[in-house]
């Protein structure tokens, strides 16, 4: 998908990106530049809700490789 930026660097989302990822009037946008590519980023209302599930079995893992690391020595 492409969008024009106006002369005063506005732009247009495109609406099926709209729909597709919740990005309703008042959606804070982060721009990443990654000094090759520029990425652009829905910014949630609340980070911490945002993030809720994203360590699922962290826990579990970390303690199994610390089991593993014991018994390595």
């Amino acid at each position: 998908m492409q969008s024009t930026v106006t002369s005063r660097g506005q732009t247009v989302v495109p609406a099926k990106i709209r729909r597709d990822h919740d990005i309703v009037p008042q959606t804070k946008l982060e721009w990443i530049d990654d000094g090759r590519t520029i990425r652009v980023v829905p910014v949630a209302e609340d980070p911490v809700k945002a993030a809720e599930g994203s360590t699922r079995g962290l826990g579990a893992r970390l303690r199994a490789e610390r089991e593993r690391e014991r018994e390595l020595g």
